[in-house]
């Protein structure tokens, strides 16, 4: 079996999913190598007794590992392009918040994403990087109890941010700048099942029709805080119709005392969790409330968590998860646009704890028979295997 060499350290969340990644290939047979970032000139010297050449891959979050990081430039090229190693990234968030790391990869470099439309925007812009299948986001299971024995009903897992806060970068420039980007925030927040790349060009045409696509690209990376506006707004809306109406909704993650709303007694604050505390703050409550960050073609791992740890996970639609997940049976559906809504579906679910129970268990077998990371190891192994098999890495 193959070798393969992993990233802990700096980011949490990506710390975490590279541990449940890294049992999962221990499991497969692979010999894995968990690359310290804090310590990355010890750990650096590990690395040549550990890689075997032409049986090892590195496998990353968000181009942990390619992100010009000194201690792999030490001869002057990059260290798994000079030994010959194959890069598999898995991107976590939309192509546009990495521009300059796709311009820049090594040879053998595989992107993977979260997201359907995430691969036809690399397609399109950066038709160079080979491309993975789909590899949606995955979830852990940990020991939860029925739902009759869960102490909270509404869980929600995340931090927020005030939207108000991007308001100095979309204020920055000029009146007309201020105008423009808020255009495109209420046509999202007016029509929120168009793509924020959609959307992006949609108003740039509109405003440049000349525009080329290097233009394109340059405009849509440096409007990233609309993506955070839109996805916090959203956020903070979901949470804030279901206190308003008198549900209480505990939220684990940071900055939700800021959230304006008529009723803040009715949001409990649980404080900063990590990964595993989510995970425990989710195996405690009925329903998991999830807010899609703009995936609209695929899933987050808050879904899959959900289901995993025996709660009813109540999110907004994708066409990945309508097309995978069954409404009503395995998982519920809410809109965006239709938000209003969301106070009937809580107040529905919660008076039928059976039936809540029912749905709990069907999204268990599913997530357990398709979306746990051993799941996702198993299509990432097979990608290591062609590879060594003189196939190109993805």
């Amino acid at each position: 079996m193959k070798k393969i060499v992993m990233f802990i350290g700096g980011i949490e969340t990506t710390e975490y999913f590279s541990k449940q990644l890294g049992k999962a290939f221990e499991q497969l047979g692979h010999d894995v190598f968990l690359f310290q970032l804090e310590k990355e000139e010890e750990e650096f010297t590990k690395l040549p007794s550990f890689i075997e050449k032409g049986n090892t891959a590195m496998i990353t979050f968000n181009y942990h590992g390619l992100n010009e990081e000194k201690v792999f430039y030490q001869t002057g090229r990059l260290f798994w392009e000079e030994w010959g190693i194959p890069c598999y990234n898995i991107m976590l968030d939309h192509p546009f918040y990495y521009h300059k790391y796709l311009r820049s990869m090594p040879p053998l470099y595989c992107n993977l994403c979260v997201d359907e439309a995430h691969n036809r925007y690399i397609a399109r812009f950066f038709p160079d990087i080979k491309r993975g299948p789909l590899l949606p986001l995955a979830g852990t299971e940990i020991p939860h109890k029925p739902i009759a024995e869960r102490s909270m009903d509404i869980v929600m897992t995340g931090h927020y941010t005030p939207p108000h806060k991007f308001e100095k970068y979309i204020t920055r420039i000029d009146e007309e700048y201020t105008r423009f980007y808020y255009g495109i925030i209420h046509d999202l927040i007016e029509n929120p099942t168009l793509g924020m790349e959609e959307a992006f060009e949609k108003h740039l045409k509109n405003d440049m029709p000349d525009i080329n696509t290097q233009e394109l690209m340059l405009c849509m990376e440096k409007m990233i805080f609309i993506d955070l506006y839109v996805r916090f707004y959203f956020r903070g809306e979901a949470v804030k119709v279901l206190a308003d109406n008198g549900f209480k909704v505990h939220v684990a993650g940071s900055g939700w005392n800021l959230l304006d709303c008529a009723h803040p007694e009715n949001i409990i604050r649980l404080g900063a969790k990590d990964s595993l505390g989510c995970l425990e703050a989710i195996a405690d409550s009925k329903l998991s409330l999830n807010v899609m960050p703009w995936f609209k073609e695929g899933a987050h791992d808050r879904v899959f968590n959900s289901m995993l740890n025996g709660a009813v996970c109540v999110s907004d639609e994708s066409i990945w998860m309508k097309e995978h997940l069954k409404a009503g049976a395995e998982i519920i559906f809410y809109r965006l646009n239709e938000l209003e809504k969301l106070p009937k579906i809580a107040a529905e679910l919660l008076a039928e704890p059976e039936g809540m129970q029912r749905i709990a268990d069907e999204g268990h077998r599913k997530a357990r028979e398709e979306h746990t990371w051993a799941a996702r190891a198993k299509v990432l192994s097979r990608l290591v295997e062609e590879q060594f098999a003189g196939s190109t890495p993805c």
